[in-house]
C-alpha cells in the first residue's frame, strides 16, 4: 500500500477541538485524513452520500478537547454513544489489525470505551483504568518532556528510539492515570512487563522518577501513554500534533538550530509506515 492510499478517519463530535491539528498532521506525510462526525458512522440524521463506514479507512484517531463538554468524566459520552452503536464495527477494526490513536480527550475516550489499557481482550465490558484529576487540582498546559520507553511492540512509536527524550505539550486537567487499586501493583507489572508502557514523564536528564512539575498530573510511574497488546492502539496524554515543526515548540527560540522537524511527527510517521508494510 502507498501512503497516499491510507485513509484516516478523524472522529469528532460536539466539543472536540485538536481534529485540525491531527488531519493536518497525516495530510503532510501524504495519508487520506477525513473529518468524520460520528453521526455518519452512526448513520443517523445523514443522507445516504453523508454516511461512513469504519471499513473505509485504515487509521482511527480520537482528537483532544472536550467532547460533550467533558460532562459526568472526560470522555465518558463520546464513548457511551459509540459503545451503544459501534461496538462491533470497533472491535472488529482493532483485531484486523488497523490503528487506532487518542491524544489527551481521545485517550481519555478510549480508556472508557474499554479498549485502553485493554487487560482483558480488545474491549472490555467496562473501564479497566480511569485518568483522574491532576494532583494539582489545576489544568496543566505546558511543555512535559517524554523518555519513549517502549520496546518495540506500539506501532505508533516503533520509529522512535528507546530511551529518547521528546518535548511534547500538555493541556489536561484529568490526566492521572489509574489502575484498579485492589489489584494495582500486579497490573502496572504487566503493563511494564508485556511492554505496552510507551511514554514517561521524565526531567532533562531522562529520570522517570520526576515529581511536578515535570509529572503535570502525579500518575504513577511517570505514564504519560501506553498502548494494547497488539501495539495497535495506543492512547497518550500529550499532543504530538501541536509539535509536527520543530517551530511549533515552546524553546523554539532558544534552540533555534537543527531539523526543521518536531518532536511529534514521528509518531505520525511511525503509524503511516506501519500500516504501508501491513496492507
Amino acid at each position: 500500500m502507498k501512503v497516499e492510499d491510507i485513509r484516516v478517519c478523524i472522529l469528532r463530535m460536539e466539543g472536540t477541538n485538536c481534529e485540525q491539528e491531527t488531519f493536518d498532521a497525516f495530510k503532510r506525510l501524504g495519508a487520506s485524513p477525513e473529518f468524520v462526525h460520528l453521526k455518519q458512522l452512526e448513520g443517523r440524521d445523514v443522507g445516504g452520500d453523508e454516511a461512513r463506514s469504519l471499513d473505509d479507512y485504515h487509521i482511527l484517531m480520537f482528537p483532544g478537547g472536550f467532547s460533550a463538554g467533558d460532562y459526568i468524566r472526560a470522555g465518558a459520552i463520546f464513548a457511551a454513544r459509540i459503545k451503544a452503536s459501534l461496538s462491533g464495527d470497533l472491535r472488529k477494526f482493532i483485531e484486523d489489525g488497523k490503528a487506532v490513536g487518542g491524544f489527551c480527550n481521545g485517550f481519555q475516550i478510549m480508556v472508557e470505551l474499554g479498549i485502553l489499557p485493554g487487560m482483558d481482550g480488545t474491549m472490555s465490558e467496562h473501564p479497566e483504568a480511569v485518568l483522574h484529576s491532576n494532583d494539582s487540582g489545576f489544568f496543566e498546559c505546558r511543555p512535559t518532556l517524554l523518555k519513549h520507553t517502549n520496546r518495540g511492540r506500539c506501532v505508533w512509536t516503533r520509529d522512535i528510539p528507546i530511551g529518547s527524550i521528546r518535548l511534547i505539550p500538555c493541556a489536561h486537567a484529568e490526566g492521572k492515570l489509574i489502575l484498579p487499586l485492589e489489584e494495582a501493583d500486579a497490573l502496572y507489572e504487566r503493563l511494564f512487563d508485556e511492554d505496552r508502557v510507551v511514554f514517561q514523564y521524565c526531567d532533562r536528564s531522562g529520570e522517570t522518577n520526576a515529581e511536578y512539575p515535570y509529572n503535570p498530573n502525579g500518575s504513577r510511574f511517570n505514564i504519560a501513554g501506553i498502548c494494547s497488546e497488539r501495539g495497535n492502539v495506543f492512547g497518550m496524554m500529550p499532543h504530538p500534533e501541536r509539535v509536527f515543526y520543530r517551530h511549533t515548540h515552546a524553546d523554539w527560540y532558544r534552540n533555534k538550530v537543527g531539523s526543521e522537524e518536531g518532536d511529534g511527527q514521528v509518531v505520525f510517521r511511525s503509524v503511516l509506515n506501519y500500516i504501508v508494510e501491513t496492507f
